[in-house]
């Protein structure tokens, strides 16, 4: 008798996929429901948080002025914090050992104290430099200026925010910088390109997909550090909503507004974020990651083939 180690081939209609059950995941997802169930109706029935006010005082005049009064801040923050860093890293990268190590002592003082404490300083920046002038070093002045007069309390948080972001700034560059391999600049420079010129056409596009993350969350944390500005009766959103109920006596739903408005403001920055991503992403991977409204087409789709 004859017989044959290879089995007959089953027709492929005659194939059925059985998914995978993970009972896991929905046990978990039963009690996310339940606990956020519980929450919303706590939210909604507690009637200590006052949604009334938080209603009548969110599009008021004083907390919109305080809210454009925190992205200014964060913006011109930020815009100093990114030009101080991206000149920081590229002296630490200095082959010259005086130019590396004062970007190092800059870094190191402004990352080594709280920011709290250095707008407090900038608050009472007229203690320690009454007036300020400008003229050739160690010689002769010809322009004076009043402390108190050019540094307003909103000026001393927006340096204050600004030097210290440049230090964090600087070590994201940097670490950007030295992601991209020497050889690139190796090639670059047997080819007669600066420096410069390197540093502009070679590595900064390629150190973007490094430098693009953190720069992001820099930012949406610049955001939230903007309230500690308070501290120097700087009228931005929270100290907006603090002159409020300090004449109210309604600190939460005050309070509840604030968060509401950072909330809004951090959601719009990450969706930004997302997309810049996204945009320097191309030619590092052969497909781009899905936009959040692909990735919810594709879900539903997903739902619907299993259903």
């Amino acid at each position: 008798m004859v017989t044959s180690d290879t089995a007959e081939p089953v027709p492929a209609d005659e194939i059925k996929a059985i998914p995978v059950r993970h009972p896991g995941r929905w046990v978990a997802a039963a009690i996310i429901l339940i606990l956020g169930a519980a929450l919303a109706k706590s939210l909604a029935t507690n009637h200590r948080f006052e949604w009334g006010v938080v209603k009548h005082y969110f599009f008021s005049d004083q907390v919109l002025r305080g809210l454009v009064v925190t992205l200014e801040l964060t913006a011109l923050s930020m815009a100093i914090g990114i030009a101080i860093g991206v000149v920081l890293a590229i002296m630490r990268l200095s082959p010259n050992p005086l130019v590396s190590s004062a970007s190092w002592i800059y870094i190191w003082v402004f990352r080594g104290t709280p920011v709290l404490v250095q707008i407090l300083f900038w608050g009472f920046i007229s203690a320690l430099y009454p007036s300020f002038s400008l003229g050739i070093p160690f010689g002769p002045q010809f322009v004076h200026f009043s402390a108190n007069s050019l540094i307003t309390p909103f000026v001393a948080g927006m340096l204050a925010l600004g030097l210290n972001e440049g230090a964090y700034m600087a070590e994201i560059v940097r670490a950007g910088f030295i992601s991209v391999e020497e050889g690139q600049t190796e090639a670059a420079q047997s080819l007669g390109m600066t420096r410069l010129l390197t540093m502009r056409r070679i590595i900064l596009p390629q150190a973007m997909r490094v430098i693009i993350p953190p720069t992001g969350n820099e930012t949406i944390s610049m955001l939230k550090t903007t309230s500690l500005v308070s501290v120097i009766a700087v009228t931005d959103l929270l100290y907006s909503v603090e002159i409020i109920y300090a004449r109210t006596y309604q600190t939460i739903p005050l309070l509840i507004v604030a968060s509401l408005w950072y909330l809004i403001v951090t959601s719009v920055l990450s969706f930004g974020q997302y997309y810049v991503e996204r945009y320097y992403a191309r030619g590092s991977s052969r497909e781009l990651p899905d936009t959040p409204l692909q990735r919810l087409r594709r879900n539903l789709r997903i739902r619907h083939e299993y259903s």
